[in-house]
């Protein structure tokens, strides 16, 4: 409560300091002065504003319903630069008001067999009148003619490449970049057609990452070329590490029939790394340990050295325990024989 009571106590005095340094007698005369001001500068800027000016302003220009197989080789301009006249206080609300709508040029309408088109001021005239007031006067359009190039081409569909990397934290693995729609159509001159064999997204980089990625990517573009969708969609699922423990057998391989292969032991252990959602997929079945006879012969001790002949795709950091096995190479006598 007394808290309140001195806020207000203050806010009361410093309410009185201000109204009376305001009204005191110099500034109050300085204050009359202001007024008066203001006031006629405003009546000064109404009376000029109500003069006749010319301003000029810019208008976009849109170029539509352009068909797939069509190449535009040079664009038309940006904008065009318009010079208005009118009373300042119409002139001064476009200026602070919203931009003027686009010209609209519709090529179907427009092209003929030279490939250039060309659209005269007059049609400007007519697509810029609707959106001015009827005391506002077109005084001219810059350029006078808006023109742009074109080129009729071929369509080839091309397979999409993702361009950049997808980093995964450690213990997490990229199992796959699903691109959709994987390919794209292309449309280009013949000479420029034969040469194009994919199209690049632009470079996307993720680091640390954990989890599933998905994003939608722009093409780049090529000069001269028209691609057909613009942009796809990625999406990278992100799997985590496991490691599995298999026991494979060592094969024999090329022995003559008299003779057969003991290795001590006859199976190793082989621990590998695999994403988790494949877990499953691997076994022992993948894993081929075969022991050459010729290799063994060449020895010049009784222990080798277990090596894989083959690693399945997935898999990776490969362990073999133990790395070494004692042999032996047994004479066997065939039932014929006895």
């Amino acid at each position: 409560m007394l808290n309140r009571w001195k806020i207000k106590f203050v806010s009361l005095k410093l309410y009185q300091q201000v109204r009376d340094f305001l009204f005191s007698k110099k500034n109050r005369e300085f204050l009359l002065f202001l007024f008066f001001f203001f006031i006629s500068a405003l009546f000064w800027l109404l009376q000029t504003l109500n003069n006749a000016y010319e301003v000029e302003f810019f208008v976009p220009v849109r170029l539509r319903n352009i068909p797939n197989n069509v190449v535009i080789t040079e664009n038309p301009p940006e904008k065009v630069k318009i010079k208005l006249k009118d009373k300042g206080t119409v002139l001064f609300n476009y200026m602070i008001g919203q931009d003027f709508y686009p010209i609209d040029i519709s090529f179907s309408r427009d092209q003929n067999k030279n490939g250039r088109v060309s659209v005269l001021s007059s049609e400007c005239f007519s697509m810029l009148r609707s959106q001015l007031r009827t005391t506002t006067t077109i005084v001219s359009v810059y350029p006078d003619t808006i023109s742009y190039y074109y080129t009729e081409s071929k369509a080839k569909r091309v397979p999409v490449k993702f361009n950049g990397a997808i980093i995964p934290q450690s213990q997490y693995c990229v199992s796959g970049t699903m691109i959709s729609p994987d390919s794209v159509d292309v449309y280009a001159p013949s000479d420029i057609l034969k040469n194009i064999h994919e199209v690049r997204t632009q470079h996307y980089f993720r680091f640390n990452v954990t989890d599933t990625v998905r994003a939608e990517l722009s093409l780049i573009n090529i000069k001269g070329v028209k691609i057909r969708p613009r942009s796809v969609k990625i999406n990278v699922p992100i799997d985590i590490y496991t490691e599995k423990t298999v026991e494979v057998p060592l094969v024999g391989v090329g022995f003559p029939e008299d003779k057969v292969l003991r290795a001590f032991p006859s199976k190793v252990s082989i621990t590998f790394r695999v994403e988790l959602s494949r877990f499953k997929e691997f076994n022992a079945d993948n894993f081929y340990l075969n022991v050459s006879y010729d290799e063994l012969m060449n020895l010049s001790s009784d222990k080798y050295t277990v090596k894989l002949k083959n690693i399945p795709n997935g898999v990776s950091q490969v362990h073999i325990e133990p790395s070494k096995v004692d042999f032996l190479i047994e004479q066997v006598t065939s039932v014929n024989n006895e």
